[in-house]
């Protein structure tokens, strides 16, 4: 029966639905909230009964962290090599230059994350929190210890170092942002391009007086 064989073949398995109805709400709630969206509309965005979608995830606390480990293993690509680099780097606009550029880059392909993490803070949801203490705090942990590095050494004059790293990943963000809330697109450039200038303007703001970045 070669119906039955064609249904076979397109049936998914069920890591590849899991997969769907992640993706599908991360599309959804980044549209409409979580208030916004019902778990019918989950089903039906991935084409499945509300049944079917309650065999994968029982309830929407399971769908939330599911969505935040997918988030995390997108971010944690770059995390390993970016954690390497902090600590032997010598060479500090290639490092937040490096830096800037995943940020953006994170805000360029992932504008639904951002939308939806937007969503989460607004409605005070615990993926929000979820999101700060797994990747965020991380990013602020290894800035952190950079800079200390460097100003131990005497590049960066003596500052709150946890402040400059707050600093630094709010003037790359704002940029991310903007983008993707306001539609401002504004800035001449490539990506690596902005993200260099932006380190330049940092790095050059912090440096010790006469340090040349050795």
């Amino acid at each position: 029966m070669p119906g039955s064989t064609d249904r076979k073949k397109n049936r998914l398995t069920a890591e590849e639905r899991r997969a769907a109805i992640v993706e599908a709400a991360v599309r959804l709630f980044a549209e409409k909230g979580f208030r916004g969206t019902t778990t019918r509309e989950l089903a039906a965005a991935v084409g499945v009964s509300e049944p079917v979608l309650y065999q994968h995830f029982a309830t929407k606390g399971d769908l939330y962290t599911a969505i935040i480990e997918a988030i995390c293993r997108h971010r944690d690509r770059d995390r390993d090599g970016l954690l390497e680099l902090a600590r032997h780097a010598e060479d500090d606009e290639a490092f937040f230059s490096r830096l800037a550029e995943l940020i953006l880059e994170w805000y360029d392909e992932q504008p639904e994350v951002v939308r939806l993490l937007l969503f989460s803070a607004l409605e005070e949801h615990d993926l929000k929190d979820r999101f700060v203490e797994t990747q965020v705090a991380m990013l602020y942990e290894i800035l952190t210890e950079y800079l200390e590095r460097r100003m131990d050494k005497g590049v960066f004059r003596r500052m709150d170092p946890y402040l400059a790293a707050r600093a630094f990943t709010g003037m790359v963000s704002h940029q991310g942002m903007a983008k993707v809330v306001f539609g401002i697109d504004d800035l001449r450039g490539s990506r690596q391009e902005i993200a260099r200038k932006i380190a330049d303007i940092f790095v050059n703001g912090i440096r010790s007086h006469g340090a040349q970045g050795a």
